[in-house]
């Protein structure tokens, strides 16, 4: 009886190459936060968080192959709308740059919709009490933001209900990504919040950029995942 040598995969260079856009991903998002926290309105904390979305994107399309297919190719255009709301509004003023702002995100979370819809058969959707927290958020946020928020009152329930659906839809995709879903909801929550009802956490900006990072960051890993998983079980019904 021979004793087998145990066997070793080599991390491939997909992986490798994800894996140094996340670092280079914590690293400024680090940086950011840093300047959130001390110098919030900083040129610090403006000039690094157009640099977050490109790295997120960055390491999506380095840890997939060609080709990409929709799921990705969807999930790579949000990213490049969610930086395009990061960095329009530095070339407006005013309401103008919250319009550009949730212009950006609002087209970001239709192509999240559109990637993520295939499998709406095993979100929530089809259990329906699982839907109550998403609603209640929903219904809890228009009602906060209802008085004050005047003619946007219909640019925010439209933005509210692509938000909520991107979340609903994203548990579809497994655990990890209904938890991107449903913390990147928080994250545009505490947006409409502070802008609308006048409500803000202390070190509120922090907040809203840990959760905007974390939660897309988050349904990147479950995309790669979710690729990875479906390229794996086409190699085994070729060997077999």
């Amino acid at each position: 009886m021979t004793n087998a040598a145990p066997s070793h995969h080599p991390i491939s260079s997909e992986t490798s190459f994800m894996r140094l856009a996340f670092v280079a991903l914590v690293a400024v998002t680090g940086l950011h936060l840093s300047a959130q926290l001390s110098v919030p309105n900083g040129s610090v904390a403006s000039s690094s968080q157009v640099f977050l979305m490109p790295l997120l994107l960055l390491a999506l399309w380095a840890g997939t192959r060609a080709p990409r297919g929709r799921l990705v190719t969807l999930v790579l255009v949000a990213l490049l709308f969610s930086w395009s709301g990061d960095t329009l509004p530095r070339f407006f003023s005013g309401d103008a740059a919250f319009l550009a702002m949730v212009a950006g995100f609002l087209v970001a979370q239709v192509f999240y919709i559109l990637a993520f819809q295939p499998s709406w058969r095993r979100c929530v959707l089809t259990r329906p009490w699982w839907l109550t927290p998403y609603a209640v958020v929903f219904v809890v946020l228009i009602a906060l933001c209802y008085e004050n928020a005047g003619p946007m009152l219909v640019p925010v329930i439209v933005y509210g209900l692509a938000l909520v659906t991107m979340a609903v839809l994203a548990t579809g995709l497994g655990r990890l990504a209904a938890v991107g879903g449903a913390v990147f909801l928080v994250s545009d929550s505490l947006i409409a919040l502070r802008a609308f009802a006048d409500i803000s956490l202390p070190s509120h900006s922090f907040w809203v950029m840990l959760t905007y990072v974390l939660g897309q960051a988050l349904l990147v890993v479950a995309v790669g995942h979710r690729v990875d998983v479906h390229r794996g079980s086409k190699r085994v019904q070729v060997s077999d």
